[in-house]
This record gives C-alpha cells, sequence and structure tokens, in this order.
C-alpha cells in the first residue's frame, strides 16, 4: 500500500521505485501483487505516464486511511513496550551483522555503561525499510560507488567508519586443481562460480565490477548469503566473491585462499546511517562515538 501511495504522489514508477529504495522491476512487482489481492487494475498503464485508473482513485482515500491506522496502532505497542526502553536498536545486513557490527558494538559498551542494544539482521533493502520507518536506529551496511544506496539525505546522515573489500577466493585445499580457477579462467574450462542472489547488493556489486571485465565463469551455485557462499566455497565447489572481512580466519588459516590480483577486488566502504534529529541522548552519544571512528580512519 505505501508503493500504491508512493505512485499516486509522484506518477512514475521510475521515480517511486527510487523513493522506495528498490529496483524498478520489484515496484512493478509489488503493485501488480496488490492488483491481484484487490481484485483489479489500479493503475491505468495504457497512457504514458502511467496514471491512477478509476479504481485506484476510488482506493487511494482506503489505502492512506489503512497506513495512517497502521502506523497509529505500530506507535501505540511501541510506546506500550516499556522493557524495550532504553535499547538502542542497530539494523545490518546479514554478514556484516556478524563481522563488524558485533565487533564495534563490544567497543561501544566501553563507551557506552550499561548499554542494551538490539540487533536485526535483514537483506540491505529492508534494513533500509527498518531506518526509513523508524523501527531501527543506526543502519550499518556495505556501500559501494557502483551501486548506490538511496536514502532522503537531508533526513539521514551518513559515517564511513571503515573500508573492506570483496575478493575472490577459492578452497586452499585445492591447490592443484585451484591453479585452473585463476582469473580471468579460460572459456575452454571456465571457472566453477558461486553467486549471490539476485537483488542482493554484494551481488550487484560483483556483477556491476565483472560486467566489463571478461572472466569466464560458469554458475554452480547461488545463495543469497556470503556465509552461506563461505561454506560452500570452503568445501571446494569454486570460487566465489566474498566479503575480506567475514574471512580473515580462514585466510590467515590457509582454509582459503585469493585468486587473481587487486584488479579482481571490489572495494566497500563500512556505513553508518541515522536520522541524528530523533536520537535520545544516548544515541547522540553513540553518534559521536562514531563520529569518532569516522575521524580516526581519515587520520
Amino acid at each position: 500500500m505505501e508503493d500504491f501511495v508512493c505512485f499516486a504522489r509522484v506518477l512514475s514508477f521510475t521515480k517511486a521505485a527510487q523513493e522506495r529504495n528498490i529496483t524498478q522491476s520489484a515496484f512493478s512487482r509489488r503493485i501488480r501483487s496488490l492488483e491481484l489481492w484487490v481484485g483489479i487494475d489500479l493503475i491505468d498503464r495504457r497512457t504514458f505516464p502511467a496514471s491512477l485508473s478509476s479504481a485506484g482513485h476510488d482506493f487511494l482515500p482506503v489505502a492512506r486511511l489503512v497506513l495512517t491506522e497502521l502506523v497509529r496502532s505500530r506507535d501505540e505497542l511501541r510506546s506500550n513496550a516499556s522493557s524495550m526502553a532504553g535499547t538502542v536498536r542497530f539494523t545490518a545486513p546479514h554478514s556484516v551483522s556478524i563481522h563488524n557490527l558485533t565487533p564495534l558494538l563490544i567497543d561501544l559498551e566501553c563507551e557506552v555503561p550499561n548499554l542494551r542494544t538490539r540487533v536485526t539482521s535483514d537483506n540491505l533493502h529492508n534494513c533500509c525499510d527498518h531506518l526509513a520507518h523508524g523501527n531501527c536506529d543506526f543502519l550499518m551496511c556495505h556501500q559501494n560507488t557502483k551501486v548506490p544506496i538511496t536514502l532522503d539525505q537531508e533526513r539521514f546522515k551518513r559515517l564511513d567508519i571503515g573500508a573492506d573489500k570483496l575478493v575472490p577466493v577459492c578452497a586452499g585445499k585445492l591447490d592443484t586443481l585451484a591453479r585452473r580457477w585463476m582469473l580471468p579462467g579460460n572459456a575452454k574450462r571456465p571457472i566453477p562460480y558461486l553467486c549471490y542472489s539476485s537483488g542482493t547488493f554484494l551481488g550487484a556489486v560483483v556483477e556491476t565490477s565483472l560486467a566489463s571485465k571478461g572472466a569466464s565463469l560458469e554458475l554452480r551455485h547461488t545463495d543469497a548469503f556470503a556465509e552461506a557462499l563461505k561454506s560452500v566455497c570452503m568445501r571446494g565447489a569454486g570460487l566465489a566473491w566474498l566479503p575480506i572481512s567475514s574471512i580473515q580466519r580462514e585466510l590467515r588459516s590457509g582454509e582459503l585462499v585469493v585468486m587473481g590480483g587487486e584488479e579482481w577486488q571490489f572495494p566497500l566502504t563500512l556505513t553508518i546511517f541515522a536520522e541524528p534529529a530523533l536520537l535520545t541522548k544516548q544515541g547522540q552519544t553513540i553518534w559521536q562515538f562514531f563520529e569518532k571512528s569516522a575521524l580516526a580512519k581519515e587520520n
């Protein structure tokens, strides 16, 4: 319904998808899903630009009312959740939550006495939704210049607190076989490739970065999670691009080895987003901690 109300305001699938921080194809599928539930077309796609159908005009005030009531009920439930009072809420994609956020929270506990935290791990799109809807105080995620994250820059502030990168790796125990997997590979014997699912942030970074590289890869396995790809990779199933922050131990032990030179490594920035105007006093202290971290990285 929020997608539909957003479209009714901008009357553009492209602009609405950008505001909702999803691809246009995903936005269109969600609108279509709503139309299937209602049982009639809400958008007239015969016109250019597309516009609301007669049924869409009738449904719009209903959708707005439903959303208003949902937000009101949500806010009441939140205000009644006294057990969560004083808890600082974080959201992060799964790999970032495990390998980047958790160590940072340990340092943060030394800075903020009696700190209580709650972490929601999800895919990046849902994490952005959590932040936009006030379901969290801080969003930690990776960024890459080729796959920008669309958040309202006037509303949300950003701090870059670290650097990471996606590196191509395979199982170290396959030393002899792995020599044949050295990038860019051979067209006659393509490298077995462990790929991120379509629509994932890391998948988009790898896909756009590989577009002009000419690597000879043969898809063997697909998964949405970096941790799952790491597990399959360590069994010797093929080559995967994994955040280097998530494989430090495996690289030191030799369980995983990096394949190819630096030209096959794709940069990531570790970033914190928040809406400072809504942060509690404790949240402001945490934001200042992140600002110091960002400054320390710059120096």
